[in-house]
């Protein structure tokens, strides 16, 4: 603040002057300053090219003019010629001894200049702030609430929507709306035709159905006269749009706003795009990785020091091992070492480029070691270069067990075979024994001296040879293939010829059988396939009592059901066993003398007649399976 030493205005007044938006200074008639305000510190600053002594260079220029001071009450305008800048204007205004030097409008405007860019450092702040939250936001409703926040801070008071869309299919993703909206106007979503050129957004690619492109954009707010509006583009592609609206009777520069708009939606259009292609690379990492985790293969992947860095959950329920007792671990560390220089040479190859054919090996597990087959393939950078080894493998351990019983299955066919000509060969003797001790039996019986005793020699050995015959007539009966084609056949009859096939096995157990059958209707079904349940089912029971146990058949009607039951005094089954009794291969029998197949076909024969099988059992007091099969006539399940 300059001011004449003394002072020239009571403090009062001088107080008051300073305080005036308005360039002022006050000077004697000669044109010395006695006092200037601080806007006339501006003014005269603003009009030279350095600020060093610019108010004593404006009053020496008045100084060289003072001829011209107007009279008593009189104003003038004079123009100053300042070196080194452009003219001033200043009017002078005389009063008494004093002269009021007043500066002309030209400062008004660099004051208006000098808040636009007041503003404008503003703007590029919260800009500036803006970038920083948007880069750092974790998704898209992090990055539309920054947005938002930036929205809020550079356009107060106005109403404001921020849409985020699908790039490819133009469907909403993220709505932000501060005011309220009108019903239904946040969709479609309406461009402005000047911003699409601007943007070089192609029209043809956008979805007709969900984006609109107008000369002008409608209001999306209740209670707005006007708006702005700009789309969001990011590498020729439409994320979403920013509207922002005026309520009625907010007065502000619409162009600024647009400008700055435009700014704002530069910056969120690229963070949006990175924003949706960070989540779908994300995406498709965590796909991939669920891929591999639950694919129903063995899935290893070694980086280039054999470090284990993938191994799935198939490996983990085939070997037992956690992921934290694998991952970052050797892989050979889990092979056998009688294993280790052959599958080593197969990575070693694969690091070169070399994918291996399928191998078999072992892998240790937490129970010993399981049997596998792996094929290798090579894993490269986006610069071809080797990152690792993936491989790609199967159990064997079921595999290789199967071929076992398979092998046992056509061993005891082969076996079958020769029982079947064993039983033909047999067959003939037996029919000359039957029929001459028919004949025998028929003299003897004729001949009035004939021992008693003897003909209850004879009449035995007539009964055992018919025994015999009809043993081998129904084991030859059993042993060939079935006919598929279903007959009418009485239940009680075909468990009856069950029992005469498990007639060896009972015998041998020493149990007996006890039969409860109730009269019912007869059934369809293949006879040959219903009796090898019946001789599965009495077999399992007899195996699973001791001598002196009993196995009851029960037969009864249920509605159109007619039911059978095979109830023993056996040992049970365990419970944790129960739910997995018919799963194929599954038994609970010492090595050799089960395939675990036998229930697993019951269960198949039983559905194929259209019926259904159950089981209960209690540990130390037996089991019971029961049979629930439709009468004839009454159609299949």
């Amino acid at each position: 603040m300059l001011r004449m030493s003394g002072g020239a205005l009571p403090e009062i007044y001088q107080d008051l002057f300073e305080l005036l938006d308005e360039p002022l200074a006050l000077c004697d008639p000669a044109l010395k300053l006695l006092t200037a305000n601080p806007c006339f510190e501006r003014f005269s600053t603003s009009h030279a090219s350095t600020p060093e002594g610019v108010v004593s260079a404006v009053l020496e220029t008045l100084a060289r003019i003072r001829s011209r001071v107007p009279e008593e009450g009189d104003t003038c305008e004079v123009e100053l010629a300042l070196q080194g800048s452009r003219p001033v204007r200043v009017k002078l205004t005389r009063r008494g001894s004093t002269v009021l030097v007043r500066g002309q409008p030209e400062p008004v405007r660099l004051m208006v200049a000098e808040r636009a860019l007041l503003e404008q450092a503003r703007t590029e702040g919260v800009l500036l702030d803006l970038s920083r939250s948007v880069a750092e936001a974790g998704g898209e409703e992090e990055l539309v609430a920054a947005v938002a926040r930036g929205v809020k801070e550079l356009f107060p008071s106005r109403a404001f929507c921020i849409r985020i869309v699908d790039a490819r299919t133009g469907g909403l993703t993220s709505l932000y709306a501060e005011g309220r909206l009108k019903e239904g106007a946040h969709e479609p979503l309406v461009l402005k035709q000047s911003a699409v050129k601007k943007t070089h957004l192609d029209v043809k690619v956008l979805p007709a159905d969900r984006v609109v492109v107008s000369r002008e954009v409608p209001l999306l707010f209740q209670g707005c006269a006007h708006g702005v509006s700009a789309p969001l583009v990011a590498s020729g592609q439409l994320v979403g749009a920013i509207n922002m609206e005026y309520p009625e009777g907010l007065e502000a520069d619409v162009a600024h706003d647009e400008r700055v708009l435009l700014q704002l939606a530069n910056q969120v259009a690229v963070a949006v795009r990175n924003a949706k292609l960070i989540d779908e690379l994300t995406f498709v990492r965590k796909y991939l990785e669920d891929l591999l985790e639950k694919a129903n293969a063995l899935i290893l992947v070694v980086n280039q020091d054999k470090r284990v860095v993938v191994f799935n959950r198939a490996l983990t329920a085939l070997t037992g091992f956690t992921k934290d007792e694998v991952l970052g671990k050797d892989a050979l560390s889990f092979i056998p070492e009688s294993e280790h220089m052959r599958v080593g040479a197969i990575f070693s190859a694969a690091m070169q480029g070399e994918s291996a054919n399928t191998f078999e090996t072992r892998l240790r597990s937490s129970n010993g070691e399981v049997r596998v087959a792996f094929a290798t393939s090579t894993m490269l950078t986006p610069q071809g270069e080797v990152e690792g080894v993936i491989a790609i493998g199967q159990d064997l351990t079921v595999l290789r067990e199967l071929e076992r019983r398979i092998v046992h299955a056509e061993k005891l066919a082969t076996i079958g075979q020769l029982a079947a000509s064993v039983v033909h060969e047999i067959n003939n003797p037996m029919t000359a024994v039957a029929a001459y001790s028919e004949s025998l039996l028929m003299n003897a019986r004729l001949r009035p001296d004939s021992n008693p005793a003897d003909l209850e020699k004879l009449r035995k050995i007539q009964e055992s040879s018919q025994r015999i015959l009809r043993f081998t007539k129904d084991l030859v009966s059993y042993a060939r293939p079935a006919k598929d084609k279903p007959e009418k056949v009485l239940l009680t009859a075909v468990l009856d010829q069950a029992v005469g096939y498990c007639e060896h096995v009972v015998t041998q157990a020493k149990v007996s059988v006890r039969r409860e059958y109730t009269e019912l209707p007869p059934i369809s079904a293949v006879r040959a396939n219903l009796a090898q349940v019946f001789v599965n089912l009495i077999t399992n029971a007899c195996h699973a009592m001791s001598p002196g146990g009993q196995v009851t058949l029960t037969t009864r009607r249920e509605g159109q059901d007619a039911v059978a039951e095979v109830r023993d005094t056996g040992t049970g089954i365990d419970p944790k066993n129960l739910r997995r009794i018919f799963d194929p291969f599954f038994t609970t029998k010492e090595e050799g003398k089960g395939t675990g197949l036998g229930l697993s076909i019951v269960q198949g024969i039983v559905e194929s007649h259209g019926g259904r099988i159950s089981v209960d059992s209690a540990l130390g007091q037996g089991t019971t399976f029961t049979l629930r099969l439709p009468l004839a006539g009454t159609g299949g399940r």
